[in-house]
């Protein structure tokens, strides 16, 4: 089967997400990781949205990127204007299609008078020099054949791709398919499929209509999107090579990145037990798993991480076994006598069991414990001081002595918290890149004196380390939290 083309619409379905607004230069710097991604078609927003969108599409379409730079259109002559003007490659324009469509967009106009608007769109766009993807809106919900005389009308004019959009995610997996079959054994140029993720069957649905001969399909990275989101690119890209051995031109090493970027600049968070990207989706607790993945990855993992440009992490808790504390064990170089390991899986699951999350810290200071060792922590806090106020941006120095060696850094933030961070992590660049993966804050006690419970988790390259701190005072708890785990990394 001839490789399914990808057009990305994260920047104009995904941007729709409720709370999501990009700026131009957000926008380019998705862009740019996108193309690295090896999808086909960028879909770059709306031209006639907005000022902001018509200067992204116009930088993109300007950036010498390997990929087709389209705009989102209606079938009106100033959205086809504006993405023309905007230097897009091409439109992907949609027309209402079922009756619920069209009598609420257009209350005054027949399927009729629709498909003469589109053609006289169509018409008007390919004048204008660009490439036409037309689609046909809500079709999932519209009458079959009137899907088809709208299409073979706009094909006639000039089409040169068709959408079938299943706006409201209604399709099952065995009507997309059948649908595809029967389009595409119709119509002689390319039939494209876009999903929504309202009843959770977008990414299936897109694999089925691509089974069903669809030549390319739309998704968003993480599946983001309006209401419930839409096909996940990267879910979809890896079922069909992998479970159906239909090849695309996804670049899959690039996945993780790209979706950590779409994550971080969009501010929507993936899910812990997302497939593909999610964290959990390649780190393993259980004992049981934990010994058997040791032995060979492929009892747990239907893929490798490597495939998707991710690592496997192994992580204790309650369900720890001793296979997983030997392997961290043997990470740190460390070796214990039965009883030692028995003392250490005891005192690892009593943790667990009183319901806190154990950190990479915890575990290594159980064991340390244990075995009676005492480790020279390589980095120390000698001074911090933060000021703040309702009209100073909160700013943070710290002195830190790294291998012996002092340091002296200040820095601003949004908050006195991220202020501090902020200047460790100055303090710390001849470590490398040190990123802050996530921070999370418990009360343990209630009232303003609360004890307060802080647990992050950092990254330098591949290696990924929990930490916790826990003070009354949220500043200190943050940052003693933040040079355990940095300690852990170095």
């Amino acid at each position: 089967m001839k490789e399914p083309m990808v057009l990305d619409t994260t920047l104009r379905d995904g941007e729709q997400t409720p709370g999501v607004s990009l700026s131009v230069e957000q926008k380019l710097l998705i862009a740019e990781a996108l193309d690295k991604l090896g999808v086909d078609i960028i879909e770059a927003g709306t031209a006639i949205a907005s000022e902001g969108d018509f200067k992204a599409i116009k930088e993109i379409s300007n950036a010498g990127l390997n990929a087709e730079i389209c705009s989102f259109a209606r079938i009106k002559k100033i959205d086809i204007d504006a993405a023309a003007d905007a230097d897009a490659d091409s439109i992907f324009m949609v027309a209402p299609s079922s009756k619920i469509h069209i009598s609420s967009k257009f209350p005054r106009k027949s399927e009729d008078d629709v498909i003469e608007m589109s053609v006289e769109a169509v018409e008007y766009a390919k004048e204008r020099g660009l490439i036409v993807e037309f689609g046909a809106e809500d079709a999932s919900r519209a009458d079959l054949e009137f899907i088809k005389r709208l299409f073979r009308a706009v094909m006639e004019a000039g089409a040169d791709r068709l959408t079938f959009a299943d706006t409201v995610g209604v399709l099952t997996p065995e009507k997309a398919e059948n649908i595809m079959k029967e389009l595409t054994s119709e119509f002689s140029i390319p039939i494209a499929i876009h999903c929504h993720d309202d009843f959770g069957f977008a990414t299936v649905n897109t694999v089925f209509a691509v089974k069903g001969g669809a030549s390319e399909f739309h998704a968003t990275v993480n599946g983001i999107g309006e209401r419930a989101g839409n096909a996940a690119l990267e879910e979809v890209a890896i079922a069909l090579e992998v479970l159906y051995n239909i090849k695309t031109k996804i670049n899959k090493k690039n996945i993780y990145n790209t979706s950590k970027l779409v994550e971080k600049l969009t501010k929507v968070s993936i899910p812990p037990n997302k497939a593909i990207v999610g964290e959990n989706a390649f780190t393993h607790e259980s004992g049981i798993h934990t010994s058997a993945i040791l032995r060979n990855t492929s009892t747990y993992e239907p893929i490798t991480p490597e495939m998707v440009g991710r690592t496997r992490h192994i992580v204790l808790g309650k369900h720890a076994g001793r296979a997983s504390v030997e392997a961290i064990m043997k990470e740190l170089g460390y070796k214990a006598t039965p009883e030692q390991m028995k003392e250490i899986l005891t005192r690892i699951k009593e943790i667990g069991d009183k319901g806190k999350r154990i950190t990479d810290a915890d575990i290594r200071t159980i064991i340390e414990t244990v075995l009676q060792i005492k480790r020279e922590k390589k980095i120390k806090l000698e001074d911090l001081s933060i000021v703040s106020g309702i009209n100073i941006m909160p700013t943070a120095s710290v002195k830190i002595r790294i291998n012996g060696k002092e340091k002296i850094e200040a820095a601003v933030g949004l908050g006195p918290v991220d202020a501090a961070i902020n200047a460790i992590k100055k303090a710390v660049t001849e470590l490398g890149d040190i990123e802050l993966v996530s921070y999370h804050v418990d009360a343990i006690t209630g009232g303003t004196d609360a004890l307060v419970d802080v647990v992050v988790q950092l990254r330098r390259g591949d290696k990924i380390v929990t930490a916790r701190g826990a003070r009354t005072d949220i500043i200190m708890a943050s940052v003693e939290a933040v040079l355990e785990g940095l300690n852990m990394l170095v």
